[in-house]
């Protein structure tokens, strides 16, 4: 028997996606989103409203970059999400993390969180958020096999809209784009 819920938001996991932009004194902003995707090879779509700094920030700047959030720094994470930049211009300062700025976008790269693409603006629509082209994606050396990112290294968190919580996501269960063959008549 299937029963009715109150959540919405059921799609899980949910990434927790981390947008850094710089704000007009050079300082650095940093906010959690976790409602975001790929919208082709190389568009990400964010959708954020335009009350937060970090949407400020990208318009005049032009540029952003996504990080994914990992189990090792859940706590930052979790600030840069409860902790508005309006609010608390030291956000970044307070983590006790620490940044570098890209080489390709207006935009800084936070160092702790081991995945990040770099984007230019794409476009923004007020219904539906921002979009960004991604123009260059790093990898810290320690999540990655060969040339290749290990999910099991990378310790991603995605969060679980059900209970408001955090779930690190570093187990393979299958194989895209074959198992399903098995079915295949």
């Amino acid at each position: 028997m299937r029963k009715q819920i109150k959540t919405t938001e059921a799609i899980f996991p949910m990434p927790v996606l981390m947008i850094a932009t710089y704000n007009e004194d050079g300082t650095v902003d940093v906010m959690n989103a976790a409602w975001g995707t790929m919208l082709d090879r190389d568009q990400v779509i964010l959708n954020l409203t335009e009350t937060h700094k970090t949407v400020k920030n990208i318009r005049q700047r032009k540029a952003f970059t996504v990080s994914i959030a990992n189990a090792k720094n859940v706590v930052a994470a979790d600030y840069f999400g409860v902790v508005s930049g309006n609010n608390t211009p030291e956000k970044f300062e307070n983590s006790g993390l620490t940044a570098l700025k890209s080489e390709n976008v207006d935009a800084p790269i936070i160092q702790e969180f081991p995945i990040c693409m770099e984007c230019k603006l794409l476009e923004e629509e007020s219904n539906w958020g921002i979009v960004g082209k991604v123009v260059n994606v790093t990898a810290d050396e320690s999540v990655m096999k060969e040339d290749k990112v290990d999910i099991s290294l990378l310790e991603a968190i995605a969060f679980d809209p059900y209970t408001h919580g955090y779930y690190k996501v570093d187990q393979r269960v299958g194989n895209a784009f074959q198992d399903g063959l098995q079915l295949k008549k």
